[in-house]
């Protein structure tokens, strides 16, 4: 998380675990109806998962493609 590629990685990774949390009827149940803390992020960060999932999954394509290539 020490350089913007790690803290890009750590977004993407956070966005695509809590959307897929979101699906989870239980886990939506348990983890995701606060919407205040740190609780609150992980809601946020699942609603922007699901609504732009085409967007996180191009980009969870390409920052792949950049770490396993370009470094």
């Amino acid at each position: 998380v020490y350089s913007l590629d790690g803290l890009l990685v750590f977004g993407l990774l956070l966005v695509c675990t809590c959307a897929y949390l979101r699906k989870v009827p239980r886990l939506r149940t348990w983890l995701l109806s606060e919407r205040r803390g740190i609780w609150g992020v992980c809601h946020k960060a699942s609603v922007i998962g699901t609504r732009l999932h085409v967007a996180v999954s191009v980009s969870c394509l390409l920052m792949a493609f950049y770490v396993l290539v370009g470094k």
